[in-house]
């Protein structure tokens, strides 16, 4: 089957480049044309013995090529940050501690809204408390940032991000939809 589209593609290459004559549907034989070739004028005609004029000098004075001066605003540095991922299914999150609080801080995803948590790591006995969730509306530029408040300053807490609505690929796996801190602590 191999050898049969070789030949095929090498017998539609050489009819392509012979024409019709490789046929014989033109001219007598292969290659020949009946059109009889006639000389072109020359170019430029020297006579014998004459001197040839030099070209004309141009007027008018040269000029420097303009240089295109082009201004881009500022890019956004949250778009130019290297987000550190610490798993590949996680989307990043960096956490900066403050007085009583965590301002957390990760890469837009999508259209989604976001729900951010700080999950005491004190150990409870019993049923564990519900974690309180805030509601964090969709970014506008490439990341998203909210402040925890109400934390007990020294205690150790882990971040829980959900992005319940960034979608999903063509092929039906969902795109990243939550991250996670390591532990930290408020001042």
């Amino acid at each position: 089957m191999r050898r049969t589209g070789i030949a095929i593609v090498l017998a539609g290459a050489t009819l392509a480049l012979s024409g019709c004559a490789a046929l014989g549907l033109g001219g007598d034989t292969a290659g020949e044309s009946s059109a009889t070739a006639r000389e072109g004028t020359k170019w430029i005609n020297v006579e014998a013995g004459r001197a040839t004029p030099s070209p004309s000098e141009t007027m008018g004075r040269p000029t420097a090529t303009p240089t295109a001066s082009l201004s881009l605003p500022a890019p956004d540095p949250s778009c130019t940050k290297n987000w550190t991922r610490t798993e590949a299914v996680l989307i990043p999150v960096e956490v900066t501690p403050g007085a009583g609080s965590l301002t957390v801080e990760w890469p837009t995803q999508y259209d989604s809204n976001y729900r951010v948590t700080a999950v005491p790591q004190a150990l409870v006995s019993g049923a564990q408390p519900e974690p309180e969730w805030k509601e964090v509306p969709p970014g506008t530029g490439c990341a998203v940032s909210t402040t925890l408040t109400g934390l007990t300053p020294g205690a150790a807490y882990i971040v829980w991000l959900d992005a319940p609505n960034s979608g999903r690929e063509r092929d039906g796996t969902r795109h990243l939809y939550s991250g996670r801190s390591g532990v930290v602590y408020p001042l």
